[in-house]
């Protein structure tokens, strides 16, 4: 059936009906849904079929014929063919609202389930500037002349020519030139694939250098004064993680960041797991908190736990914590910060939580509250695991609205829990990745 339409070069008109998790404007012809990269719900537009498959058609845009109330100009030149936003064109308030419906639909269409309740969506007004935890992607490109830092291309593998990036973190974000011109006259610069951005409270940048050889001393020496002249903690990483280390200054400086609201300040290294909008963080703790509704008496488990972003918080409202992570270098700074923040009551736990847990040593323990934050492949091994606990509510904080909804169900359907509420989370603006909160109850 499809065949007439790829024969033919001819733009048609298309009505689109709603975007996909990928953040393209979904349209159906003839029962078929047809992806176009650009478009916006309630618009018409001219597009041309440019590839088939099974399920569905993609499509290219040619020209918005209709244009939705909701479409604004990008606030970044790079936006038409970097691949590190995808919702530039779409105004903030509608991008969130259009991730909870998406949400919203996964719960429905592979959970089979609705939330009794919708929750408000957690964001701030603040879209631009707040990444703060990024890894940039190095090419050296003679043709370019010099060497290129940011994200791939929105179509294709290349590398973007980026000369800022209004996303990251400014600091960062408005120094891509700067670093560009100073990695261009390194003599390895072509052995430098990637760089890990990492910021803390104090708006400090770390920078990570993945080197695939050894730097000369002339080469460390620039990276050092790239680092003196724009007050950047600079890293070397010869190999794996484990081999990341200061270069300037010498000793690790630490960063941090705080949840006030909580009297708790979280330190990290810079290849350490942080949620990357400190602003939504704080929310989505808060907000975590109370669903919870804790008391004083409660003991809680924290799956998934990481430095003890949820674990700390939640100590001061509870009788008990006990924090499983499955990185034993985290668990050891998660036990740091307990320590560090004067917070007694709080065990960690080591574990591999993509498999079940039926001998781990908190397993059989009986909580009265479970907070779960997985990474996007869910929970689905130590659902039972949840549940053997008896807890009476859980909090299940997502990236992945798929496995949102696939986990939820069996935690309806096996375990006898109620989807009390779920909402949507800004944790990144001008993106497609689409984060949630949601509440179970028996």
């Amino acid at each position: 059936m499809p065949g007439h339409k790829f024969s033919s070069a001819a733009p048609q008109t298309f009505t689109v009906e709603r975007l996909s998790a990928e953040g393209c404007g979904v349209a159906r012809i003839e029962g078929k849904a047809v992806f176009i990269e650009g478009a916006l719900p309630g618009e018409q537009v001219s597009a041309r079929y440019v590839r088939g498959q099974r399920r569905y058609d993609e499509a290219q845009l040619i020209e918005v014929l209709s244009p939705s109330p909701a479409r604004v100009t990008p606030p970044c030149p790079h936006f038409s063919h970097c691949g590190g936003c995808a919702l530039q064109h779409l105004a903030p308030d509608a991008q969130i609202q259009a991730k909870a419906q998406i949400m919203r639909e996964q719960l429905a269409h592979i959970g089979g389930l609705a939330p009794a309740q919708h929750l408000p969506p957690i964001t701030t007004a603040h879209t631009l500037g707040y990444r703060r935890k990024a890894r940039l992607s190095v090419k050296y490109v003679a043709p370019k002349g010099g060497v290129l830092v940011g994200f791939r291309e929105r179509r294709g593998h290349y590398l973007a020519d980026l000369q800022h990036c209004p996303i990251l973190h400014p600091r960062v974000g408005e120094r891509l030139n700067v670093l560009k011109d100073r990695l261009t006259t390194l003599k390895k610069r072509d052995r430098i694939p990637q760089i890990e951005l990492a910021v803390g409270d104090d708006d400090r940048p770390a920078l990570i250098f993945r080197t695939l050889d050894v730097l000369g001393e002339a080469d460390r020496e620039t990276l050092i004064a790239l680092g003196k002249d724009c007050a950047m903690d600079i890293w070397l990483q010869p190999k794996g993680p484990d081999s990341a280390a200061p270069l300037w200054p010498t000793e690790d400086a630490g960063l941090y960041y705080a949840h006030p609201e909580f009297a708790v300040t979280v330190r990290f290294t810079p290849l350490d797991f942080i949620q990357v909008n400190a602003a939504v963080n704080r929310l989505m703790v808060a907000q975590a908190i109370a669903l919870l509704a804790l008391e004083p008496h409660h003991k809680v488990l924290d799956l998934y736990c990481g430095l003890g972003n949820f674990t700390l918080p939640l100590a001061r409202h509870s009788a008990e914590v006990v924090g499983v992570e499955g990185e034993a270098s985290m668990v050891e700074r998660a036990r740091a910060n307990a320590q560090a923040n004067g917070i007694h009551n709080v065990r960690y736990y080591t574990a591999d939580l993509s498999q079940a847990q039926a001998d781990a040593p908190w397993s059989g323990e009986r909580f009265d509250r479970v907070l779960l934050d997985p990474p996007r492949a869910g929970a689905a091994a130590i659902l039972a695991n949840i549940a053997a606990t008896q807890a009476e509510r859980i909090v299940y904080v997502s990236c992945n609205p798929a496995t949102l909804a696939r986990d939820a169900a069996q935690l309806v359907t096996q375990h006898g829990y109620h989807l009390e509420a779920a909402g949507a989370i800004d944790m990144f603006p001008h993106t497609a990745h689409a984060e949630s909160i949601a509440v179970f109850s028996r």
